[in-house]
């Protein structure tokens, strides 16, 4: 299944329902998008990591499976390619104008359940783009869990997972609150973060204020909130974990990219 939740002249987003995922890349869910002019402002399976599925969620460590894909980092030995990988299957799905919800569950390799999700994606045009919002909620409905990154794991400055973003170009210049380049972003608690490439722009923001931002915009251009940065994450059975990652896919560099995250933060599931 793939659904267009926003189509323009010449760009817009769908969205994936990731079936045909290779097993390796922890299959999911994910989506892409493109400037109202055409140019594609997300990569899916790029050659550098396979495992990048566009706008997707995807965390490397829960219980010991990697619902990231590809190699796991493990401590003292380092990235290895383990028999690990999880996928996300579908319980629900409910398409709407310019949105789309659905209800999934979290597999170990072995069937086993580890996490229920209920997930909504808005897209709407905006002034100078198209926005897009993507909410999920995690729950650990069939015990507790834990949840790492590569960071927690031994491999410092690696604590991506979570909703991630997979840019279409490999270097860009990076905006933040705190300063520019990726060094002052990677790591920071920036209400907003803006990424330029070639005839591309990405504003984004999170209400997830106490998750710093992973930054990478040097070999590919990739970011999101980080959920587990300092240590590894622990929901109690029944705990919910409320993610979200709101961006703006502009054609040209806001003057004002904290006007544009103002904008965005008005947008709701």
């Amino acid at each position: 299944m793939s659904a267009d939740l926003l189509v323009t002249q010449s760009g817009g987003i769908r969205y994936h329902d990731g079936i045909d995922v290779d097993p390796l890349l922890s299959p999911r869910p994910y989506l892409t998008a493109a400037t109202t002019g055409g140019v594609a402002a997300t990569a899916v399976g790029p050659d550098d990591h396979r495992h990048h599925l566009g706008m997707s969620v995807a965390i490397p460590d829960v219980n010991g499976t990697t619902f990231w894909g590809g190699r796991t980092f493990v401590r003292g030995e380092g990235s290895r390619m383990l028999a690990n990988h999880g996928r996300q299957v579908e319980r629900s799905r409910d398409v709407g104008q310019g949105s789309v919800t659905q209800e999934l569950v979290w597999v170990a390799p072995d069937e086993t359940p580890l996490l229920d999700e209920r997930r909504t994606i808005v897209a709407r045009a905006g002034s100078d783009g198209i926005d897009v919002l993507w909410s999920t909620v995690l729950t650990a409905a069939h015990g507790a869990v834990s949840v790492g990154s590569p960071q927690t794991n031994g491999r410092d400055g690696a604590f991506y997972g979570g909703i991630f973003w997979r840019a279409s170009f490999l270097t860009g210049r990076v905006r933040c609150a705190d300063g520019e380049g990726a060094d002052a972003a990677h790591g920071s608690l920036s209400p907003w973060l803006a990424v330029d490439g070639p005839g591309i722009s990405l504003v984004a923001t999170t209400s997830n204020s106490d998750m710093p931002w992973f930054v990478r915009a040097d070999g590919y251009v990739g970011f999101g909130p980080g959920v587990a940065v300092t240590g590894r994450r622990t929901l109690a059975a029944g705990e919910d974990l409320h993610l979200d990652l709101r961006v703006a896919v502009l054609e040209r560099p806001p003057v004002d990219p904290a006007a544009v995250a103002r904008r965005l933060d008005r947008l709701r599931p």
